[in-house]
């Protein structure tokens, strides 16, 4: 298999990733892995950094089996390794790729850079526990409150990405104003994440900007949520977009070309951080009356 001169695609990355590790946590060398589907080692490196131009099934089979992957898992595989040759795809729930399968948080934690523009919520990298409880209580109600706790402790756990003291991951966001005035849970709810908000906009790698209602519409268009994940050298920028019935990846030139732009538009029109830190204070002193 020959190595391709395009920048990584998403599908490719995150499948080597998933094997790349599943093979380092087995102890297990590349030789003794590739020889199991019969490929030489450097092959199999290649697949694992996602630069294989074409990607046999029954090789990410045979490799999913190897591991020991459950089913759901190697579904999620089988689904990477289908769309693998595609720039923009989609992860419908339900559909190749298991819903319980976290794309997204896999490139959350394999990023340096994540440039946000959020509509309506706080973003889920700076919410307390009590803002992300009320949420996943909304969105499912039919969950016993262990698992519901379960899931909020997973994302406090994500937030390590830009508290942690070792290359902490830099964190740009712009928040509507709609969204900090929102009230989720209770006005106590949002006075403590409105705080914790300004708080975290104090450190050297989190920047929060605050879009406020009198800037109208910088583009003249609506502009749903967003996230533009960077990687390191040789790995190609995705913006990821999540909508109510899947979620979608952009890597096509144009598309990165158009997110940035709108970024870029509605960062311009946003207050700068200090009077956004400010505002944000101030919000939450309203919040409790």
């Amino acid at each position: 298999m020959a190595e391709t001169d395009e920048p990584l695609s998403l599908p490719k990355r995150q499948l080597g990733h998933y094997l790349r590790q599943a093979r380092e946590d087995l102890g297990m060398s590349l030789a003794e892995a590739a020889k199991h589907i019969s490929r030489s080692a450097p092959t199999l490196m290649r697949i694992e950094k996602g630069l294989t131009k074409k990607l046999q099934p029954l090789e990410v089979d045979a490799l999913c089996q190897l591991y020991g992957f459950d089913q759901d898992k190697t579904d999620a595989m089988k689904g990477l390794a289908q769309q693998a040759n595609t720039k923009n795809w989609w992860n419908e729930f339900g559909d190749l790729i298991p819903a319980n399968f976290d794309i997204y948080v896999g490139l959350e934690t394999a990023a340096q850079e994540i440039v946000t523009y959020q509509s309506d919520l706080i973003p889920g990298l700076v919410q307390t526990s009590d803002y992300a409880r009320v949420l996943m209580r909304s969105a499912l109600p039919l969950d016993a409150t262990e698992e519901i706790e379960r899931r909020v402790q997973l994302k406090m756990r994500r937030q390590q990405l830009i508290a942690r003291k070792v290359n902490p991951v830099t964190f740009e966001l712009v928040i509507h104003e709609g969204a900090i005035r929102r009230v989720v849970g209770s006005g106590k709810v949002m006075a403590a994440q409105l705080r914790h908000l300004a708080d975290m906009s104090t450190r050297p790698n989190v920047t929060v900007r605050v879009l406020p209602f009198t800037a109208g519409i910088p583009l003249g268009d609506p502009v749903g949520p967003f996230v533009i994940l960077r990687f390191g050298q040789g790995a190609r920028t995705v913006v990821y977009a999540e909508t109510f019935t899947g979620d979608l990846y952009l890597e096509k030139s144009a598309s990165l070309r158009r997110y940035a732009g709108a970024y870029e538009a509605i960062q311009r029109a946003a207050l700068d951080e200090n009077r956004s830190r400010s505002l944000l204070r101030q919000v939450a002193k309203e919040h409790l009356g």
